[in-house]
């Protein structure tokens, strides 16, 4: 594997008068009355946006038994934006790796790098990305305890079926990941230099600390553990040790923001968006309500409380209040990139919210671009 090359995908460029590396974190939400097709054409729409404004890199995050979020597979959804863009990184933010087996996912990602070649990152996680139900069923076992306790593990098989390099007498040194590796070494061969990125994510010092012992990148979900962003950078910072892929620590965290034309407007869209979220965290998952249902909404003292304090962790408002918010947040954590993950009831008003923080940073047109 090229080293050189690998760092060098890991490590965006800002542009325009952006601190750091905007990238997009994708959830393909569904909104009422919409279907997923709607939410995945939205997708599209918005991987092409950012592409054609210079945005680094657009993931989706694995996420099961929702309904109002349409990303329960990845690699496929990941495939599907590959063939619909030319040069933005496609990624997972993140594919949970306790969730499958570690050859499965260096299959699949092999996969993809070979759709589109020095272009894919492999984000993993460690948490189920649903309820403990549905994780027993995703795992068919009911230790559910024991996909995370064994992460690191998983991990090192992961990153050894993506480099093709078990150890003689190792009981899976005759088995390759394909597309991979394995295919240079068969006469006549010819491989790509690439081979997808890790990544760790977290929401906490676990992975924090794991990254940086391990010298990988580390990307942080600060729009739902915001008080948990700064210890887990400084962990990941004090704990790096530099590695062939980086030779100093590298942090992206992921940033919930809404731009609209009005500040009135981003209200009533973040008001829905985290009605939504009281639903999925009292058992009650949907698909995310419209505006006018959560202002009709009659939220008891506890939901109150819990919409204040989730909606202080959203940046929103006007595109020069949200850009106030990511740079303050930028200079808050140091971060290296910032990942914004932008959520509404209507696929419209995220691409609207994009296209405002690109022209708030000044980021650069692509003359024809279509979106």
């Amino acid at each position: 594997m090229d080293e050189t090359a690998e760092t060098g995908e890991i490590r965006g460029t800002a542009q325009g008068t952006a601190p750091v590396p905007l990238s997009v974190l994708d959830l393909v939400t569904v909104g009422a009355g919409r279907t997923a097709t709607d939410a995945l054409r939205t997708s599209v729409q918005i991987a092409r946006l950012a592409e054609s404004r210079g945005f680094h890199r657009y993931w989706v995050a694995e996420h099961h038994s929702m309904p109002g979020v349409a990303s329960s597979s990845p690699a496929v959804i990941l495939a599907h934006l590959a063939a619909h863009t030319d040069r933005i990184r496609l990624g997972s933010g993140g594919v949970m790796l306790p969730n499958h087996a570690p050859l499965v996912i260096a299959e699949q990602f092999g996969t993809l790098e070979a759709m589109a070649p020095g272009r894919v990152d492999l984000g993993l996680g460690r948490a189920p990305g649903t309820d403990g139900a549905t994780a027993a069923a995703l795992r068919r076992t009911q230790r559910l305890n024991e996909g995370a306790d064994d992460f690191p593990e998983q991990l090192a098989e992961l990153i050894r079926f993506l480099d093709d390099d078990f150890p003689d007498g190792h009981p899976y040194a005759r088995i390759h990941a394909v597309p991979g590796p394995v295919q240079s070494t068969s006469p006549g061969g010819v491989q790509s230099p690439h081979r997808p990125p890790v990544w760790l994510l977290g929401s906490s010092g676990f992975s924090a600390r794991l990254a940086g012992s391990l010298g990988l990148p580390f990307a942080f979900a600060h729009h739902f553990s915001a008080q948990n962003t700064i210890p887990a950078l400084d962990l990941y910072r004090d704990s790096f040790r530099p590695s062939a892929v980086l030779d100093a620590p590298y942090a992206l965290i992921g940033v919930s923001a809404l731009a609209t034309d009005d500040e009135k407007e981003a209200r009533r869209q973040v008001l829905a968006a985290a009605l939504n979220m009281v639903r999925l965290r009292t058992g009650r998952p949907g698909l995310v309500p419209t505006p006018e249902e959560a202002e009709a909404y009659e939220f008891s003292p506890m939901e109150r409380e819990f919409i204040d304090s989730w909606n202080s962790n959203v940046i929103h408002g006007t595109a020069d209040e949200v850009r106030a918010g990511l740079d303050d947040l930028q200079k808050r954590t140091g971060a290296d990139e910032l990942m914004i993950t932008g959520n509404a009831h209507s696929g419209d008003v995220r691409l609207r919210s994009y296209e405002l923080i690109a022209d708030a940073y000044g980021l650069p047109k692509e003359q024809g671009a279509q979106v």
